[in-house]
């Protein structure tokens, strides 16, 4: 437990002495989030557009935007670095026991993407942005975001232990914008044409998507929200697995 302490610390403290890489993590997404909105407001306004209840189009893009905060995973390119300097092997030299490194690493990330989720809720308030849910949706939104990040950060560890690499560990951090463009980013599913329904169906990034939705613009609603858990739970046990698995491999 002390050593799972000292490493997500050690890796709080990365991520504050470098505020130049952890930043983009903050501001690309909120400039998505505002060409969006820019884009769009005016074709789905609030009184005319059924599906955003109510609500600013800020408010249905939203999730999409916690989204792609949640998937930059910072940590793995700090890991690579130390793999590349000969840091990384001292500490598997240590005593601490491996499966403590590789779950350690990642206790920095659904922290962060934590305090982010709710600076970009804040941010989206001035532009129409409410939270039907309430105090207990805003929690379920950061749980989420923070559950989906830590998953990530975890496959893109994975990449970067497997690699040993930063620019193939960067590559696979750009995974994530096909997903994100497959799913009802801009419109409910309902309304995709048949092909793109079917892909944002079977993507599973959709269902988080989704529940985020619901957090902030229904009451809360379990049946919308519980299939956004069910892959976020699936999606971080199994990446912590193989994480663990390759780590204790790794020579």
């Amino acid at each position: 437990m002390n050593a799972l302490k000292v490493l997500g610390g050690r890796g709080l403290r990365e991520a504050l002495r470098t505020p130049d890489a952890l930043l983009p993590t903050l501001l690309i997404p909120l400039f998505f989030l505002v060409v969006n909105v820019g884009q769009a407001a005016r074709i789905f306004p609030t009184d005319t557009t059924p599906f955003l209840k109510g609500q600013s189009y800020a408010a249905f893009q939203l999730p999409a935007t916690i989204l792609l905060a949640a998937s930059f995973g910072t940590a793995a390119l700090y890991l690579v670095e130390e793999i590349e300097n000969g840091y990384f092997d001292k500490i598997l030299a240590t005593p601490v026991s491996r499966t403590s490194i590789a779950l350690g690493r990642l206790i920095s990330e659904p922290i962060k993407i934590a305090a982010m989720t709710v600076v970009i809720i804040l941010v989206a308030l001035p532009f129409g942005v409410s939270v039907q849910s309430g105090i207990v949706g805003v929690l379920l939104l950061v749980l989420l975001a923070a559950g989906w990040a830590t998953g990530y950060a975890a496959f893109l560890q994975f990449v970067a232990l497997k690699t040993r690499s930063a620019a193939a560990t960067n590559s696979a951090g750009l995974v994530f914008f096909p997903l994100l463009f497959l799913t009802p980013n801009f419109v409910p599913r309902d309304l995709l044409t048949d092909p793109m329904e079917v892909a944002a169906t079977l993507n599973p990034v959709t269902y988080v998507m989704e529940a985020m939705r619901s957090l902030i613009l229904e009451p809360l609603n379990w049946a919308a929200i519980a299939p956004g858990f069910i892959v976020v739970a699936a999606f971080v046990g199994v990446m912590l697995v193989i994480n663990v698995h390759v780590m204790r491999t790794y020579d």
